[in-house]
């Protein structure tokens, strides 16, 4: 009887000890670090997550005091709360200016005077709230320019006497304005459609010629009322040999809008006089580029990552006297995105600046003779 006890009693510590491990091995593959800490702040256990997060050792720095370890001053402050409803963000492990990385942390009590530390990465949820906060400091920032114009100058309609031709001017830049102001919103639903739509069909096409002919006599258009005087810019379209006959699969209208985007773009920062060059041709990896390169004054190298952001602007007044809303950018690196393909730009002050479209193979086709 006595020697059936010990092998129960030895089969119940092997199972114990079993889930024991069992437990372990999971609260260690959780994406969270958990920390466990006992009533003098001494850590008793640590998953990898938390100790990458933190910068601890799990096995070195085990009953050592966590304050110890850790001597940011809102984390001491925080550990010394005696509230712990309350949650604390603060940089973790290898954050750095350019690279942030933000740890959310938890404290929940349990047992007599011990505490369970939940850390969470949270780096894209701060940054995502970050960009959501300027986006809409920015919207609000764009309409609110132009509102106070139109109702400064409906006020002054109402209150002075003016004549004919004063009347005339002033509902002139009232519906530049209200121009303004529609251009913005209805780039703003394109984005929105962009983002929530799904990816576009293989059986649509637009045919290159086409594409580059429309985006032509757009800019042509564009550059007449951008020059009012002075010599006009040099509009240089060409399509390769080979790609004549290409065709583009995928959404017609999103194509359109990328590519007039840049052309646009392209036109009214390049100073009159200058030039812009459209090329369509086929990579030696089997891709379509359609690259739009002007002679306008560049763009400086620490901007370059940052100009497809929603109203990134490198040059605030100049863009707004360019009639540009800041999405037009934002809006090609989605549409490109949709279609499986990538938007790369290179830039040289004083030079000129080049935006490349780039397809897929199986993004363009040639049309059947």
């Amino acid at each position: 009887r006595a020697r059936r006890l010990l092998r129960e009693r030895d089969r119940h510590l092997q199972t114990s000890e079993q889930r024991l491990m069992d437990f372990l091995s999971a609260i260690q593959a959780s994406p969270n670090g958990v920390v466990l800490l006992n009533e003098q702040t001494q850590i008793e256990w640590c998953n990898l997550t938390a100790a990458r997060q933190l910068g601890i050792d799990p096995q070195r720095d085990v009953m050592q005091r966590i304050g110890n370890l850790i001597r940011t001053p809102a984390f001491l402050t925080y550990l010394s709360q005696a509230d712990a409803s309350q949650s604390l963000v603060m940089e973790g492990q290898g954050h750095r200016p350019d690279r942030p990385v933000l740890i959310a942390l938890q404290r929940h009590p349990y047992g007599e005077g011990k505490q369970l530390l939940l850390t969470r990465d949270v780096t894209s949820v701060e940054k995502a709230d970050a960009m959501r906060r300027d986006f809409v400091a920015n919207v609000s920032h764009e309409i609110r320019t132009p509102l106070t114009v139109l109702s400064g100058f409906v006020e002054t309609l109402q209150t002075l006497t003016l004549t004919h031709a004063d009347q005339q001017r002033y509902l002139g830049l009232m519906a530049t304005q209200a121009q303004r102001m529609q251009s913005l919103v209805e780039d703003l639903l394109t984005l929105s459609r962009l983002e929530g739509g799904p990816s576009p069909s293989f059986q649509e096409a637009l045919p290159l010629a086409q594409l580059m002919s429309s985006c032509q006599q757009e800019a042509q258009s564009l550059s007449q009322q951008i020059v009012a005087s002075g010599a006009m810019h040099a509009l240089m379209f060409s399509v390769a040999p080979d790609v004549q006959t290409a065709q583009l699969l995928g959404n017609a209208h999103e194509l359109q809008s990328a590519l007039s985007n840049l052309v646009s773009n392209a036109v009214r920062y390049t100073p009159a006089g200058g030039a812009i060059y459209v090329q369509a041709m086929r990579t030696t990896d089997g891709c379509l580029q359609i690259a739009v390169q002007d002679t306008g004054p560049g763009i400086p190298a620490e901007h370059i990552p940052r100009l497809t952001e929603r109203f990134y602007r490198v040059d605030r007044s100049r863009s707004r006297e360019s009639g540009g809303t800041g999405l037009g950018l934002a809006i090609v690196k989605h549409v490109m995105q949709r279609h499986d393909g990538q938007l790369h730009i290179a830039s040289v002050l004083g030079e000129g600046t080049t935006f490349k479209l780039v397809f897929p193979a199986a993004r363009w086709s040639m049309t059947q003779a």
